[in-house]
């Protein structure tokens, strides 16, 4: 029986830190579905294309290192139908402090009571990587400062169009 793990998020944008938790999934799964969260009432820098695009190009060496599969969708509603529906028994969750993990624990003890077959599993983000999050990336690119050092070139390339 395949690993399939779902790995979810809004990925806006897609940072280092992501690409670091996609890549180490990848490594303990035959195949990881990313999740692109299309909420409503949310304002996202990217569209939900755009980020799917993002991620399927940033991911695909991964997955090609990996032997693993890569596959990214979009989804809205609940984390927990959205990884039944592509059939996947794990969740990926990254933390990078004592903060994320407080509240992945809440999110993970929800999703347990509503899914109990979906199993958490919890992968630290690399020392590198942990000061990093998307809202900041946002904030310094808006400001015209160089998040060479947090995303993929293409990804630096895309922030920079859209604060020009």
């Amino acid at each position: 029986m395949p690993r399939i793990a779902f790995y979810p998020g809004s990925f806006d944008p897609v940072t280092n830190g992501h690409l670091d938790i996609l890549g180490r999934a990848l490594g303990l799964t035959d195949r990881v579905v990313v999740g692109v969260g299309a909420h409503v009432g949310k304002a996202p820098l990217f569209s939900v294309e755009e980020r799917i695009e993002m991620l399927r190009l940033c991911g695909a060496p991964l997955a090609a290192k990996s032997g693993a599969t890569l596959e990214v969708i979009s989804f809205q509603g609940l984390v927990v139908e959205a990884a039944a529906a592509v059939g996947s028994t794990i969740l990926i969750r990254g933390v990078r402090d004592g903060a994320d993990f407080d509240y992945e624990m809440q999110m993970a003890g929800m999703n347990a009571a509503l899914d109990a077959t979906l199993q958490t599993v919890f992968l630290p983000a690399a020392p590198a990587f942990r000061p990093i999050s998307a809202t900041l990336v946002r904030q310094i690119a808006a400001m015209g400062g160089d998040v060479g050092a947090f995303v993929a070139p293409e990804v630096a390339r895309r922030l920079a169009a859209r604060s020009a």
